[in-house]
């Protein structure tokens, strides 16, 4: 892919205003840099990931996972702080996607072998990695060149369902100890009649 065509493909930045860039017809990717603050990763640091339930539950715009959060197990400063993040994430997807009501996957992977690159049969997909490495993409056209969406950075990845053949693929990076991701799509419409605890588990983040 060309500097110019990188350029109209993905965007990244410091500021969250970012994203906006992912829903251009021609975008494939946007990646907000951010850094926690250091009292959020503490916290994290201090998780028993083991210990945790994962999370899957569908949201609409003005919902809150504090109680889905609580239910997985999450205490103290690490469910409040999770909570106000995951929360802000949600409308953050919904404010770039126009979708009101999104489908929430907080989980904890582990594996030691690297996922096979991929693009998911989705329209948007908010990721962050907020424990452990983050999740890898590259470049259809350069798939040596492989780059990483930084541990507490979020990105928005373009599904299939809108840009087909994808551009960008991604994947879970091998790890040793377990990870912490948090993914965010819209909800299908074939899940209305189902379990809002009950949905499938990612394994791709």
């Amino acid at each position: 892919m060309t500097a110019i065509g990188m350029e109209r493909r993905i965007a990244m930045g410091c500021d969250s205003a970012l994203l906006d860039h992912i829903a251009r017809p021609d975008a494939a990717l946007a990646i907000w840099w951010r850094r926690m603050p250091e009292p959020f990763r503490t916290a994290l640091a201090r998780l028993d990931l083991r210990g945790l339930d994962d999370l899957s539950v569908e949201v609409d715009l003005h919902g809150s996972l504090k109680a889905p959060l609580r239910a997985a197990g999450y205490r103290g400063a690490a469910h409040a702080l999770l909570c106000a993040d995951m929360d802000r994430l949600v409308r953050r997807h919904a404010a770039v996607t126009g979708e009101d009501r999104l489908r929430v996957r907080l989980t904890v992977v582990e594996g030691d072998v690297p996922g096979v690159f991929q693009a998911e049969r989705t329209t948007f997909g908010l990721t962050c990695t907020y424990v452990g490495p983050g999740i890898q993409w590259c470049c259809v056209d350069g798939p040596d060149a492989i780059c990483e969406v930084p541990t507490g950075a979020v990105g928005v990845f373009k599904g299939r369902a809108l840009l087909d053949p994808p551009v960008i693929l991604h994947r879970s990076p091998a790890i040793g100890d377990p990870r912490l991701v948090l993914a965010i799509e819209p909800a299908r419409r074939d899940d209305a009649d189902r379990s809002k605890h009950a949905l499938p588990k990612a394994d791709h983040w």
